[in-house]
C-alpha cells in the first residue's frame, strides 16, 4: 500500500509518503513547496502537486499526472500513482472563529475548549459577563472577520432568557465572514434545547447560515463537546474550504475530509494517549503561535498562545515575561542593548536563524520563556467543570480539590511531545531536551520525544481511515526518543542529599550514584536499551509514590539518554546573577548541551 499525505501550512506545504512494507508502515520520503493561496497563483492544488512532484523525483514513483492531478493506482502490482490521498490544512490563516456565552467561566469556556479542539484559533469570546457593555460588545462582533460562529449557553431545560439576549446580540451586529461576497456566516448553535425554536428565528435572516447540535453542557456536571467538534469539522469543509481557493478541487483528490492541521495534531496524541494509556503533553512553538495539547484521564484540551512565538511574537514573549527573565537561562555575558536589537530582528527577518553561539543560547533562552509562559496558560484553561456543586464529607476537609481546578498534573505525565523550528531542529537533542525540562518542569518519571519532520498532522488525518499505518508510522518514523526526566517534587536544598539512583539492564548494574540539591546528571542509555530504574528520594522529596518513598520503574534508552534533575520542583535559580550564570553553566555542562 502506498500514501501520499499533504499539510498546506500558511507558507510550505509538505508532503509525505508512507508505504508498507514487509507488512509494516513505514515514512519513506518526503517533499515540500511553497503554499499558493494567494495571487498570482491562488489555487493551493497548485503547491500540493510542487510538492507532491519532489516526493516523485526522490521515490522514483510517478505519483503526479500530466494534468498535475494525483495518480491513483488500479491495483497493488501498478508502479504509478498512489492508493491513498489525504491531507490537513492551515493556510490563509487557518480556522478562525468567534465563540459565545452565557458565563464566561462556564458554557463560553466550553465553547472555547470546543472551537480549540476542533483546530480553530479563537478571535474572542462573547458572554454576558464579559465586563463590556452591549455596544461594545457588539462593535467588536462587526470588526471581527471570522470563518464561523459557535454559541452556547444554558442547560437543557433550563432558563433560556440569557441565551436568547446572547443570540440576538450577534444577529443585528451581522458580523461578516471572512471571504465577503455572497458567502452566509457559518453559525452552530449547541445551547438549551429549549432555545432551540427563538435560536432559530433570530437566526432565520439572509445573512447566517445556521446548524442546531447537541448542548455543549446538558448538565452543569457533564461537558458534552463532541458534536460541536464534529459539526466545526463539517462546516470547515463545507463552507469554508470550499471557498478557500483551490480547495474545492482539492477535497475532490482527498480520501478524506481534509482536516484543520492543529485538529490533526490533537487526534494523533489523542490515539497515541489512548493505545498506550497514558497521560500525553504536546506543544508545537512556531514564529507567532504556540500550540499546547494535553490529554489527561482521557480528557483532551488544546490551547493557542496567539501572542508567544519564535519570531512574529518574539518581542511580546521578552515584554511579557522581562528580559532579566529571560537571561537567567544564559550562561554568557551578553549586553542587553543589542539582545534588544538582535529581537527586533528576529521580528523584521523571521526566517533567519543563529549564526554564532551566542546567538543561538539566546534564542533558546526565549524559548524557554515561551513555553513556560504558554504552559501556563494551558494549565489555566485545562480545568475541570467549573460550576460544579460537590458534595463533600469530613474526609474532604484536608482536600484541595474544587471544582474548576487543573486537570494537567506534571506528576502524572507520562510522555512529552514537542515540536516546531526552535525545538524540532535543535543542533543537538541534549539541547531539545533541557529546553522542554527547564520550561515545563516535569515531575517524577517523564518520557521525552519529539516529532522528528513535523509529520503528526499527516498522521492525524490518517488515524481517521487507517490507525495501524498511523500508529506504526508514529512510532517508527515520526516520534525520536529522547529519553527520560527523573525529578523530585520537592524543595531541595543546596548540597544536601536529593536522592539515589540505581539502572540495571537485566542483572547487570549501569550506572548508580547519589545526587545533590542543584545537581543534574546525563546517563547516556542508548535508543532500543531496556532497563529497571529505581529511585530513593530523601525525606520530603515525592517521586510518586509519596515523600521518601523509592520508586521503581521501566525506562527505554533514547537519543539523550537518562536526564536525573535534582534542582527540586517548582524550580528555583539563584539571585545572585554571578551565582546563577556559574549554575546554569554547571548543568550546560552536565548534559553536554553546547559540546
Amino acid at each position: 500500500m502506498r500514501i501520499v499525505a499533504t499539510d498546506c501550512g500558511s507558507t510550505t506545504t509538505k508532503a509525505i509518503l508512507i508505504e508498507e512494507k514487509d507488512g509494516v508502515f513505514r515514512q519513506t520520503f518526503r517533499g515540500e513547496a511553497p503554499t499558493t493561496v494567494e495571487e498570482p497563483f491562488a489555487d493551493v492544488t497548485l503547491g500540493v502537486a510542487n510538492s507532491v512532484t519532489e516526493l516523485q523525483e526522490l521515490s522514483g514513483y510517478k505519483l503526479i499526472a500530466d494534468d498535475g492531478t494525483i495518480i491513483r493506482r488500479k491495483n497493488a502490482s501498478d508502479p504509478d500513482g498512489c492508493d491513498l490521498y489525504i491531507s490537513t490544512s492551515s493556510a490563509g490563516g487557518g480556522l478562525q472563529m468567534m465563540v459565545a456565552g452565557v458565563v464566561r467561566e462556564m458554557t463560553a469556556e466550553s465553547a472555547k475548549r470546543a472551537a480549540l479542539g476542533a483546530g480553530a484559533i479563537v478571535m474572542d469570546t462573547i458572554a454576558s459577563n464579559d465586563r463590556r457593555k452591549p455596544h461594545e460588545q457588539i462593535q467588536r462582533i462587526r470588526e471581527l472577520r471570522p470563518d464561523m460562529v459557535l454559541v452556547s449557553g444554558g442547560t437543557d431545560g433550563g432558563d433560556t432568557k440569557k441565551v436568547i439576549e446572547i443570540a440576538e446580540l450577534i444577529a443585528p451586529a451581522r458580523p461578516r465572514p471572512r471571504f465577503g461576497g455572497e458567502y452566509k456566516l457559518p453559525l452552530i448553535f449547541a445551547g438549551n434545547k429549549e432555545a432551540r425554536p427563538t435560536i432559530q428565528r433570530v437566526f432565520s435572516g439572509e445573512g447566517f447560515a445556521l446548524s442546531v447540535v447537541d448542548n455543549l453542557r446538558p448538565t452543569l456536571e457533564r461537558e458534552n463537546l463532541g458534536p460541536a467538534r464534529e459539526r466545526i469539522h463539517d462546516v470547515f469543509l463545507e463552507h469554508v474550504m470550499a471557498h478557500a481557493p483551490g480547495y474545492d478541487k482539492l477535497m475532490t483528490w482527498a480520501n478524506a475530509p481534509i482536516m484543520p492541521t492543529p485538529g490533526a495534531v490533537g487526534d494523533i496524541l489523542q490515539t497515541i494517549a489512548k493505545g498506550r494509556g497514558i497521560n500525553v503533553v504536546g506543544v508545537d512553538i512556531g514564529g507567532a503561535t504556540t500550540d499546547m495539547f494535553s490529554v489527561f484521564g482521557g480528557v483532551f484540551n488544546r490551547t493557542v498562545s496567539a501572542n508567544l512565538g519564535m519570531s512574529y511574537s518574539i518581542s511580546n514573549v521578552c515584554a511579557e515575561t522581562g528580559m532579566d527573565n529571560v537571561l537567567r537561562w544564559v550562561h554568557l555575558d551578553m549586553d542587553e542593548r543589542e539582545l534588544r536589537n538582535r529581537v527586533k530582528n528576529k521580528m523584521i527577518r523571521p526566517t533567519t536563524i543563529p549564526q554564532t553561539l551566542e546567538a543561538l543560547v539566546f534564542e533558546q533562552a526565549v524559548s524557554r520563556e515561551a513555553l513556560r509562559l504558554a504552559y501556563i496558560q494551558h494549565k489555566s484553561f485545562a480545568t475541570t467543570l467549573k460550576g460544579v456543586q460537590q458534595q463533600r464529607t469530613v474526609g474532604d476537609a484536608f482536600s484541595q480539590k474544587e471544582a474548576g481546578g487543573s486537570l494537567v498534573d506534571n506528576m502524572a505525565l507520562d510522555l512529552m511531545v514537542a515540536s516546531g523550528g526552535v525545538l524540532s531542529h535543535a543542533p543537538r537533542m541534549e539541547q531539545t531536551a533541557l529546553m522542554m525540562i527547564d520550561a515545563f518542569e516535569p515531575e517524577g518519571f517523564t518520557e521525552l520525544a519529539k516529532d522528528s519532520i513535523f509529520m503528526m498532522p499527516h498522521l492525524g488525518v490518517l488515524a481517521s481511515v487507517n490507525p495501524r499505518a498511523a500508529m506504526e508510522v508514529f512510532e517508527k518514523d515520526c516520534l525520536v526518543v529522547l529519553g527520560w526526566c527523573i525529578a523530585p517534587r520537592g524543595e531541595v536544598r543546596a548540597g544536601r542529599p536529593a536522592f539515589d539512583f540505581t539502572l540495571r539492564r537485566t542483572n547487570e548494574v549501569v550506572a548508580q550514584g547519589q545526587l545533590i540539591g542543584g545537581e543534574m546528571r546525563l546517563v547516556r542509555f542508548g535508543h532500543g536499551e531496556v532497563g529497571m530504574l529505581e529511585v530513593r528520594p530523601e525525606r520530603g522529596l515525592d517521586m510518586g509514590a509519596g515523600p521518601g518513598e523509592p520508586v521503581t520503574r521501566e525506562v527505554r534508552g533514547g537519543t539523550v539518554g537518562i536526564v536525573l534533575d535534582a534542582r527540586g520542583r517548582p524550580l528555583k535559580l539563584p539571585t545572585s546573577a554571578v551565582e546563577r550564570r556559574a549554575c546554569v553553566e554547571r548543568w550546560l555542562k552536565a548534559l553536554e548541551v553546547y559540546e
